[in-house]
C-alpha cells in the first residue's frame, strides 16, 4: 500500500511540473486568443493569426549568402530561446525571418525553445523570470555551457542573419 501511494504521488508530482505545449488563452491586453508559455514550432506556425504572415515572410525572406557561410563556420552546439508574442507585429515579421536563417544554417531543433507571452510580456509559472524581457520577440543565444552570449531585441540593428554572426564572433 505505501509503495502505491508513493507512485501516486511521482506521477501527480510528474503531471503538476509537466506544462501544456502550444496554451491558448484569452489575453485580456489584446482582447484575443494567444499562445502562451512553452511552445513548439509547429504549434507557432499554425496558430491562424500567426500563420497568415508567417507562410508568405518565410517564404519570402532570403539571407544574405556571405554572412551565412561566415555564420555556418561558428556554430557549434549553442542554444537559442525565443521569447515572443503572437499578437506582436514585430514577432509575426521577425519570428518567421529567424527561423529561415535557423533553417539554412541546419540549426537543432532541440537547441531552439520557444516560450510566447502575453500582452504584458509574461509568461505563466516564472518561465521568463529572471530574463529581464522588456520588449518581443527577444531572441537570445546562449553557449553550451547555458552562458548568454547575447541577444536580438524586437528586431536587427542590420538584418537577423548579420546580428546573430556579431554575436558569435563577440564568443570567438
Amino acid at each position: 500500500m505505501k509503495y502505491l501511494l508513493s507512485i501516486t504521488l511521482i506521477i501527480l508530482a510528474m503531471n503538476v511540473s509537466a506544462q501544456e505545449l502550444n496554451k491558448k488563452i484569452h489575453d485580456a491586453a489584446h482582447n484575443k486568443e494567444i499562445l502562451i508559455n512553452n511552445c513548439t514550432r509547429d504549434g507557432v506556425v499554425t496558430f491562424p493569426e500567426f500563420k497568415e504572415m508567417y507562410d508568405p515572410l518565410y517564404a519570402a525572406y532570403i539571407p544574405d549568402a556571405a554572412t551565412m557561410i561566415e555564420l555556418k563556420k561558428l556554430i557549434k552546439k549553442e542554444q537559442v530561446k525565443i521569447v515572443f508574442g503572437t499578437w506582436c507585429g514585430d514577432s509575426k515579421v521577425n519570428v518567421p525571418n529567424f527561423f529561415k536563417v535557423l533553417d539554412a544554417l541546419h540549426f537543432k531543433e532541440k537547441n531552439v525553445s520557444i516560450i510566447a507571452v502575453d500582452g504584458h510580456k509574461k509568461a505563466e509559472n516564472g518561465l521568463i523570470d529572471g530574463l529581464d524581457i522588456q520588449r518581443v520577440p527577444t531572441f537570445i543565444v546562449y553557449d553550451k555551457k547555458g552562458r548568454e552570449m547575447g541577444r536580438i531585441v524586437e528586431h536587427p540593428k542590420t538584418t537577423l542573419e548579420g546580428d546573430l554572426l556579431a554575436i558569435f564572433k563577440k564568443k570567438s
